[in-house]
């Protein structure tokens, strides 16, 4: 069987959707399908369309509908889609839901911002990530906090570099920030950061296994995003056993469940402040969050992201007839 994966991100560049489409891609080969990944649909037949983002794969997306009217179709909605678009962009956006035969959603919570007919079409998806091999070994002389996700709006990626701004001179917490900046504006604040704030750096984008070296060697994780569909970073850190303070948004508090005790409110740099001062002077708060990590990570595995694909495939396949 043939399917085709649309994904309108920037193929080859470390974005979240662009790690999610190359990882169901193989996916979806483990599980027997002849799989391609395209950022458009290019009119190829296949038995199979799954498009990542709903607002930006719509041409894709209505292309193959009508195109292939009795074909299989799966929308997968992104943060932005689900938290913007819909909103924003209704008519573009919803015309790209309403074609879908399902939706998949990264995170617990997405489902409830949905009309009540496209929550029947639903289906939660959590991320899955690879263990570190050797383990986390975390520096003792300083405290690192690392950051991983390219400064862009939505990211509110500066939100820790001002966090740790004022803090006591026996702190050693320090930030260490990995990602792209996507405007030139942002590259100029991230540099201006560094020169004012020496608990602050930035390494702009870096390989993977350079990301995975960070998370080995950080005691936390930030996530200070505004609006996420289920992050990437958050899945790669709960496979490395390493704990997070993230905003109380639906895309993390949907993966980390309302239990979880490491949020603050968005935007909210005081409140991170607290949290990033408590993780270093108090062990159980920071065995705390380390556990709930620990409870929730089998959820996160690269086989139960597997399962979850199977199931849904057989059953969205039971009624439609695939195509040689």
């Amino acid at each position: 069987m043939r399917a085709v994966l649309v994904a309108a991100s920037h193929l080859g560049r470390q974005s979240g959707n662009s790690v999610t489409a190359v990882r169901w891609q193989s996916i979806l080969q483990d599980l027997g399908w002849n799989t391609t990944l395209h950022n458009q649909f290019n009119g190829e037949s296949a038995d199979l369309m799954i498009a990542l983002n709903a607002y930006r794969s719509a041409e894709s997306i209505l292309t193959f509908r009508d195109r292939y009217p009795d074909r299989a179709l799966i929308v997968a909605l992104t943060g932005t889609d689900l938290y913007r678009f819909l909103r924003s962009d209704p008519e573009k956006t919803t015309a790209a839901v309403a074609a879908a035969d399902r939706l998949v959603v990264l995170n617990n919570l997405a489902p409830r911002v949905l009309a009540a007919d496209q929550r029947d079409k639903c289906f939660v998806i959590l991320e899955s990530a690879d263990p570190l091999p050797a383990g986390r070994k975390p520096l003792t002389r300083h405290f690192d906090v690392c950051v991983v996700g390219h400064l862009r709006e939505e990211k509110d990626p500066l939100l820790a570099a001002d966090a740790v701004r004022g803090l006591p001179s026996s702190s050693r917490i320090r930030v260490r920030h990995y990602g792209r900046a996507h405007t030139r504006d942002w590259n100029v604040l991230a540099q201006k950061e560094m020169e004012e704030n020496p608990r602050y750096t930035w390494f702009g984008e870096v390989s993977h296994w350079q990301i995975r070296r960070a998370l080995s060697t950080s005691r936390l994780m930030v996530v200070s995003s505004i609006m996420e569909g289920g992050p990437n970073c958050l899945s790669e850190a709960i496979a490395a056993g390493l704990p997070a303070v993230t905003t109380d948004i639906d895309g993390c508090v949907g993966v980390l469940g309302e239990a979880y005790p490491g949020y603050f409110p968005v935007g909210n740099s005081r409140a991170l402040t607290d949290l990033l001062l408590r993780a270093e002077q108090d062990s159980a708060y920071l065995y705390e969050l380390e556990e709930a990590v620990a409870v929730i990570a089998p959820q996160f595995t690269r086989e139960q992201e597997r399962r979850r694909w199977a199931k849904l495939l057989n059953d969205l396949l039971g009624s439609k007839s695939p195509h040689d």
